[in-house]
């Protein structure tokens, strides 16, 4: 009888720490943020802002660190997707659920399953646009929308500013409905939105702008909730700048994008740098 030769499997490629550790950052963000909707529930708000304020630290972290180690990997873009949709989709809904919306009923819910959604569109509009092995010219510089993070903060308003003044009046059902609305519309929207990837400084700006953010960690040690508040209202406030801005370098080169239009009109897909020491360059 012919003797039947096994084959023997072949080795799986051993995986490398440094593609373990952004990993783990992600997984930390993920669990971050459903202790978020913990906290919510047991009325813990500031704790839960907390939370969601760690996850958000974790999640501009562990991609950086990635390409730093050079551990990325399509696994880790996957489950960074789904961390932001639950600790910037899901948690910042429901806590404002728990905290007002449940007062109004199921529109209430209706609010949260729209926030949900946005952000969920959000995230695949994201995802596919990565793919692209072509992006636009404008691609290194703006979002189109805001994206997860900033969204979260900015839906929370409401409770980060309760936290100091104004409760019984941030707190009303209806202040937060259009908090929530608005922000689900400017996730999908195309209105171009800094990315902060590609900000180039003057030798002389690099010390004062330590200062400041020497002074940002002290005012958050010292009034945490009225630090943050000014953040989030300062990047609310950046969003007019940029739509002025890539107007501004959509004029100057052709390329221009999130709003469909003119998208790589001369066949430059450059990155485009905002550069504070005066020009904007392709």
């Amino acid at each position: 009888m012919a003797q039947i030769k096994l084959s023997k499997r072949p080795k799986r490629p051993r995986l490398s720490l440094n593609v373990m550790i952004p990993n783990m950052l992600t997984l930390l963000a993920l669990c971050s943020g459903l202790t978020a909707v913990r906290f919510a529930y047991e009325g813990r708000w500031e704790h839960a802002t907390l939370a969601i304020l760690a996850a958000a630290i974790l999640d501009a972290l562990d991609g950086r660190i990635a390409r730093l180690l050079k551990g990325t990997s399509k696994f880790g873009a996957e489950l960074d997707s789904l961390s932001d949709m639950l600790s910037f989709g899901v948690a910042p809904a429901l806590m404002l659920y728990f905290w007002s919306l449940e007062n109004i009923g199921r529109f209430g819910w209706i609010l949260v399953l729209l926030y949900a959604v946005a952000c969920a569109l959000r995230l695949a509009r994201f995802n596919t646009a990565i793919e692209d092995p072509e992006p636009p010219a404008w691609a290194s510089t703006f979002f189109a929308g805001v994206p997860a993070p900033a969204a979260a903060g900015l839906v929370l308003l409401p409770m980060i500013v309760s936290f100091n003044l104004f409760e019984e009046y941030v707190r009303r059902p209806e202040v937060v409905a259009v908090f929530m609305v608005v922000v689900s519309f400017l996730m999908v929207s195309s209105i171009p939105t800094y990315s902060f990837k590609k900000v180039k400084l003057r030798p002389s700006l690099i010390l004062p702008l330590m200062v400041a953010v020497g002074l940002i960690i002290a005012s958050m040690l010292s009034a945490p909730w009225v630090t943050l508040s000014g953040i989030i209202a300062a990047y609310l406030i950046s969003i007019p700048l940029a739509v002025r801005s890539y107007r501004i370098i959509c004029r100057r080169t052709g390329a221009c994008g999130p709003d469909g239009s003119n998208d790589d009109q001369d066949g430059d897909d450059t990155p485009l740098d905002i550069d504070l020491s005066g020009d904007t360059r392709p």
